[in-house]
């Protein structure tokens, strides 16, 4: 067992022809078994892989296989999105306007009315941490032919939606989002709208893929800072009506935010020394013009983030958090790698990628391997001819090689002796009479 597990990895020239993956499933096996655990948990995924192709794998490998797939799929994206974004650099410093010049990318016919809207879900990794996952969700926005039952004051849908979701700071985020923007020619569109909330990072992701998007603060976003603010004066004695919440929503919903920022103004004068009022106050002022919510309705926009909201759970926490799931957080980007791409119906294109930078990965390994044990060997070479030099020179034989000297004792006797003549002794063997014996 210890020869086996000390064993060298073995290389077969067949498995590179044949474009077989590491490990011993097949090339079909992997994917289906990869492609159920960006559905379901790795338990479950194995079982099912057993139920459809009879194929009996452990947990371990479901989740090695569906982390390494995710890995390489990932490391592609990066390239992709290093590549546009020097790009985009490179035009920026020679001054070439992308608005007149045609894009290579650029699709044949560009959407007329886009939706941007990012937002962040938390995710629990080892060690009761949780980190937030930020996720961009792209989409055309349409008018509705049929309005529907439930809210039928909405006359636009979103549809044709896309993710791009990643656990990393919202600079490297914006930056890995260009592979997703480009795709879906967020660039090229007629006209761009983006809902979501008041974050800082929100609005400098919008400042870096589509700086001239119509800017729209998410309604019930800014109905959640009305609702804390009427608590809020509540719990400092003035009695507002029941009904006060409902009158500002319908008047900042339907006439705009006029009215209503007058009056959380006229609460704060009321109560300047009430903890966090004169902070929510402020948030709401500094977004006035993005909370032109009857001028946006009539331009055909909506709202709502709503799409967003529900890919952080549809998309991003339906798989993450599970119950008893920890992630350690290396694992947590290969996983929203390859999920958004199912979720995008990228699966195809997206495991062709992953596949070829696994088996690029592969060579890579074993090229790097040939080479350490290259210069292994070219180092013992080295060191054998410098010995075999060293022992067959002639010079070094004689000055630099020192006979061993006998103790002084050993050399006296043995130059007495070298000068007296040879006599064996009068016991030695050769000097006894030989006697027949009878």
């Amino acid at each position: 067992m210890e020869a086996v597990r000390n064993a060298r990895p073995v290389f077969s020239p067949l498995d590179e022809e044949l474009g077989l993956l590491p490990g011993s499933l097949t090339p079909l096996q992997q994917e289906h078994l990869v492609h159920l655990a960006l559905w379901v948990s790795f338990p479950k995924a194995v079982k099912l892989l057993t139920q459809l192709m009879g194929v009996q794998v452990s947990e371990a490998t479901a989740r090695r296989h569906t982390e390494e797939a995710g890995a390489a799929y990932e490391a592609v994206q990066n390239e992709q999105a290093s590549q546009l974004m020097g790009e985009q650099e490179k035009k920026s410093k020679k001054g070439r306007a992308t608005s007149s010049q045609p894009n290579k990318r650029a699709v044949k016919e560009p959407e007329p009315k886009v939706l941007l809207s990012s937002d962040g879900a938390m995710v629990p990794l080892v060690g009761g941490v949780w980190a937030e996952a930020k996720t961009v969700v792209i989409g055309q926005v349409k008018c509705k032919k049929t309005p529907s039952k439930q809210r039928p004051e909405q006359q636009v849908e979103i549809v044709t939606l896309s993710y791009f979701s990643r656990l990393t700071d919202s600079e490297t985020f914006g930056r890995l989002a260009t592979v997703e923007t480009e795709r879906r020619g967020v660039c090229q569109a007629t006209e761009v709208c983006a809902v979501q909330d008041g974050a800082e990072w929100i609005q400098g992701f919008v400042d870096l893929h589509r700086p001239d998007a119509v800017r729209i603060l998410d309604f019930a976003h800014a109905a959640g800072y009305l609702s804390e603010i009427a608590e809020l004066v509540r719990a400092a004695g003035t009695r507002l009506p029941e009904e006060w919440l409902a009158q500002q929503l319908h008047e900042l919903k339907h006439h705009g935010p006029a009215a209503v920022l007058k009056e959380v103004t006229r609460l704060l004068h009321l109560h300047p020394h009430v903890p966090e009022l004169d902070t929510k106050v402020t948030y709401l002022c500094k977004r006035e013009q993005q909370m032109q919510y009857p001028r946006y309705q009539a331009l055909g926009w909506p709202i709502g983030s709503g799409s967003v909201e529900s890919a952080n759970k549809g998309v991003v926490q339906a798989r993450l958090k599970g119950p008893g799931m920890r992630w350690e957080r290396s694992h947590v980007n290969p996983m929203l790698a390859l999920r958004t791409a199912v979720c995008n119906d990228q699966w195809e294109p997206a495991w062709l990628q992953a596949c070829n930078q696994r088996l690029l990965q592969r060579l890579e390994r074993r090229l790097l391997r040939q080479q350490t044990r290259r210069a292994a060997a070219l180092s013992k070479l080295r060191q054998l001819i410098l010995r075999l030099l060293l022992l067959g020179s002639p010079a070094l034989s004689k000055t630099s090689r020192p006979q061993p000297q006998p103790p002084a004792s050993q050399s006296a006797s043995c130059s007495t002796a070298s000068t007296a003549p040879r006599r064996p002794a009068s016991d030695h063997p050769w000097r006894r009479r030989l006697l027949a014996k009878k």
